[in-house]
């Protein structure tokens, strides 16, 4: 007698959201979500054809007018009430992170919070969009200016904070009067509809935020769509100079956040176990997967041997495995990230650089067949290695040596990536000096992730940028409204007559 084979089990597809509730796609094309602890395919995730995007921008477009003029006193307080219920679930969307992602729960944890502040900052919308007034501009003439949302806005967010970077920006979009339609990373997708629904409990109307997953398909409808006002972004550089040149190409505004190679540059009188300390922090938390990742430190003068030394301490002791463990660091998001990372790591060793701590081979502590790489630490790399010129996205932490802080400055401004950069150094004259002359947009001293509260803005210079106008913060606020100026008079009739003369501002 044969035993009765067992069908596979029904793996789940992620919808989109639209209009207030969840859909699924029009077409069949859809991709793989994976745990990227245990290598294993836990979702499907719906893509989005042209008509699933069509229906989303219709759901924003027409939500618009009505969200538009809604009171000032009504949006914030159905954006407290976000907030509130946020703080309460906060630990959920944590572990749906952590399932899709990898990165450990406190970091997702962190992740969720940092994401919270600008919520927070948008709850401030009263005062954020107050205008100006001038009385007797000219005799009997006032002026006074205005901010209204722009329309429906769509925002495009990468897999390393699928909660963070959504949150950067749709707080302040819809705090001034804008509809969303949000694409996520389709590598992380869960956490998007979880927002979705949590607005929708929160009593934001029906269509004001959408949700549509997918590809290049979904994200190049969004930019060509006449009824999309402006875009958000961030990815990678050559993503975000697509996107930056589509949208603006049709009539858009556009913010488009792309790569970085930071750099954490270490003073000889610098205290070397802090210093120690935060490059391991920075340039291994979250596996190396955060824009603001430390991945380049630059030693100046004879404090190399030391400070390699200290860090390679440090790194040994890291543990890494599957983020809901006791574990320090995490596995990357997918095979294809962990296969590029070790390939970098190799193609350094190649070139001459020293392999002081090697990730690509160890105990990971996981049950399956994980995307791990452990913390990895190179030093003598030089210039014209690829560890250094690419943004790695992963545990790698390359030691320059330079001789002199002049030399330090020349490497990173020759840099074509200018987002983030750290001084470490005891000397207040030094960090005044280096704040002035490098030509990064986020400064850190004896800081080495120096990413702004959310009521000042977020962004880089140079390729690490296009567009005029940061995330979050005043930026934020300027991004998503337009200034309107009125210019009145109510004239006294009574003597009132023709006058052909040119106006002056008697």
């Amino acid at each position: 007698m044969t035993s009765p084979v067992s069908s596979p089990a029904k793996i789940d597809v992620v919808p989109h959201w639209v209009g207030g509730r969840a859909v699924p796609g029009s077409g069949q094309r859809s991709g793989e979500v994976t745990d990227p602890a245990t290598g294993e395919v836990t979702r499907r995730v719906a893509f989005a054809e042209p008509a699933d995007v069509e229906s989303a921008v219709a759901a924003a477009r027409a939500a618009f007018p009505a969200w538009r003029d809604t009171s000032l006193t009504r949006r914030t307080q159905i954006l407290f009430r976000f907030r509130e219920l946020l703080n309460h679930r906060a630990p959920e969307l944590a572990a749906l992170i952590t399932a899709e992602h990898g990165k450990v729960l406190t970091d997702a944890a962190g992740e969720v919070a940092r994401g919270q502040e600008v919520v927070e900052f948008a709850c401030g919308a009263p005062h954020l969009l107050t205008g100006s007034a001038t009385e007797n501009a000219s005799t009997g003439i006032d002026v006074h200016s205005i901010r209204q949302p722009l329309g429906p806005v769509a925002i495009i967010s990468p897999f390393n904070f699928p909660a963070m970077v959504p949150m950067w920006f749709f707080p302040i979009a819809i705090a001034a009067g804008n509809t969303v339609v949000l694409k996520p990373s389709e590598k992380v997708p869960s956490a998007a509809n979880w927002i979705a629904e949590l607005w929708a409990e929160a009593g934001l109307p029906d269509g004001v935020f959408n949700v549509v997953h997918g590809d290049r398909v979904a994200v190049d409808t969004l930019l060509t769509h006449p009824d999309i006002t402006a875009i958000s972004f961030v990815g990678s550089t050559p993503v975000a100079r697509h996107v930056y040149e589509t949208g603006t190409a049709h009539g858009k505004r556009v913010q488009a956040l792309g790569g970085a190679k930071n750099h954490m540059v270490v003073l000889p009188d610098a205290d070397l176990d802090l210093a120690a300390d935060q490059a391991v922090n920075a340039g291994y938390g979250s596996a190396g997967e955060r824009c603001m990742a430390i991945s380049a430190l630059v030693a100046v003068g004879d404090i190399a041997d030391t400070l390699v030394t200290k860090i390679a301490e440090r790194t040994r002791a890291l543990r890494t495995g599957d983020g809901r463990r006791d574990s320090d660091m995490g596995p990357l998001v997918t095979r294809a990230a962990q296969q590029r990372v070790t390939g970098y790591v190799d193609a350094g060793e190649s070139a001459g650089a020293t392999v002081v701590v090697d990730g690509r081979t160890g105990r990971f502590d996981a049950d399956g067949n994980g995307f791990f790489v452990g913390p990895t630490l190179l030093d003598h790399v030089t210039t014209d290695m690829t560890v250094y010129t690419d943004e790695i996205f992963g545990p790698v932490l390359s030691v320059l040596r330079v001789d002199t802080y002049p030399d330090a400055v020349a490497l990173i401004n020759t840099n074509p990536y200018g987002n983030g950069t750290a001084l470490f150094t005891r000397s207040g004259a030094a960090a005044r000096r280096f704040q002035n002359e490098i030509d990064v947009g986020m400064i850190g001293i004896n800081v080495p992730v120096p990413v702004p509260m959310a009521y000042y803005s977020f962004g880089g210079w140079k390729n690490s940028l296009f567009g005029d106008t940061h995330a979050h913060g005043t930026h934020g606020v300027h991004f998503y409204t337009r200034t309107k100026v009125v210019t009145t008079r109510w004239p006294d009739t009574s003597g009132s007559g023709v006058d052909l003369g040119f106006p002056t501002n008697a």
